[in-house]
């Protein structure tokens, strides 16, 4: 049994997820309207997030190596690191104030010298597959360990892709902008999907007088 996976994503209106500033406020109250109990997040986004809104990671502290004291409707951060690329830098998510907690997704491959990193910290880690993060097996042991019901990513291409490919994805929500980025973009939001996904519309709406929400849900069959 695996949760319900919605990607949710902001976009220009000519399909870019880049090259634009989005409505962040927008943006998240979507994402909190769904009451994620995980978000999906890879490690190569975190990073970019912290260069992009962190500039320079604080040194940890003494409260870095307990679990943080949050209320516990908020969704957990789900971060696939099966390389241990995040060392030093996963302190700077658990501060984040609507964060619960950091959950780690590693693979039998990841270096011990990351998983004992955790451990000293009080970070939960699931290991899902031999040598990068398999997503199906991930996602049953959201459920199974932490009772997920429902985990949403807003990250990008990378995770979506896989997400989408693989069969996982419950709902894609995407969020328009009334901007078009042309040569500044970056497009082919669902490029490397390697097989036809039909759709069906569930939901459309005007925000702000500007903002065009739309929901697919894959078509039955």
């Amino acid at each position: 049994m695996i949760p319900e996976v919605i990607i949710h994503n902001s976009v220009s209106l000519d399909g870019s997820l880049t090259g634009f500033e989005p409505d962040l406020e927008l943006h998240y109250s979507i994402a909190r309207d769904y009451r994620p109990d995980m978000h999906l997040i890879g490690s190569n986004t975190v990073r970019a997030g912290i260069a992009m809104f962190g500039g320079e990671v604080p040194p940890e502290g003494e409260t870095d190596f307990q679990r943080p004291d949050r209320d516990q409707t908020l969704p957990a951060w789900v971060i696939m690191d099966t390389r241990g690329s995040l060392q030093g830098l996963l302190h700077h998510c658990r501060r984040f104030e609507y964060c619960r907690d950091v959950v780690v997704l590693v693979s039998e491959k990841t270096p011990a010298a990351y998983l004992e990193h955790l451990k000293e910290r009080k970070y939960d880690y699931l290991v899902a597959g031999n040598d990068h993060a398999d997503l199906r097996r991930a996602l049953e042991l959201l459920s199974d360990t932490f009772h997920a019901k429902r985990v949403l990513t807003d990250t990008g291409r990378i995770l979506g892709n896989l997400l989408l490919g693989q069969g996982l994805v419950s709902e894609i929500s995407l969020l328009v902008h009334p901007v078009v980025v042309g040569e500044n973009g970056r497009y082919g939001m669902f490029e490397n999907v390697e097989k036809d996904i039909h759709l069906e519309l569930i939901r459309h709406e005007v925000l702000k007088d500007r903002f065009v929400r739309l929901a697919y849900k894959p078509a039955k069959g």
